[in-house]
């Protein structure tokens, strides 16, 4: 069954084809790993713990506002490239669908019309806020999502490292 390699200077629908294949071929026996399972399990819910603290500190819709008045530039195009399959990987066996086609020529290939298409972000994605937003959020609500988002990034890498390791036995 022999798995073949995708480097991260791969274009990224070579990234994503590989992540689909591997998903079809391979979803239920990772799904059902139990450390694995568990992995996924908690990591949905620290991706809604901190996207939830997003939208209470207002920074969901400071970044949409953001995004539709000024033009956005945080999600340009080109940030893609930072993404690995096995991260794409771990996005489809949390349900999303990886999209085929780049909705905005000057945008990341995953932001949609309704934001990040990804549940599992790159940790640039995750951490960077604008001196806009730090300028104009209360700083202690931004030391909450950062300690969410911490939590979130510290499972993607676990998840990340245990799914490389159930590849090797593949």
């Amino acid at each position: 069954m022999g798995i073949k390699a995708v480097s991260l200077q791969s274009p990224i629908e070579e990234k994503i084809a590989w992540a689909e294949d591997l998903h079809r071929r391979l979803r239920n026996d990772l799904l059902q790993e139990p450390t694995a399972a568990q992995l996924l399990k908690d990591l949905r819910s620290a991706i809604q713990d901190s996207r939830l603290e997003m939208v209470q500190a207002g920074i969901t819709d400071a970044c949409t506002d953001c995004e539709e008045r000024e033009g956005g530039s945080c999600c340009g195009a080109g940030l893609e490239n930072h993404y690995s399959g096995l991260l794409l990987l771990i996005n489809l066996l949390l349900d999303v669908s990886l999209p085929t086609k780049r909705h905005d020529p000057a945008s990341c290939f995953f932001l949609g019309k309704g934001g990040c298409q990804l549940l599992a972000r790159h940790v640039l994605c995750v951490n960077y806020l604008c001196k806009k937003i730090t300028d104009h959020v209360d700083p202690h609500k931004i030391r909450s999502l950062r300690e969410k988002e911490g939590v979130e990034l510290e499972l993607v890498f676990l998840l990340n490292g245990h799914i490389q390791k159930q590849l090797m036995h593949h």
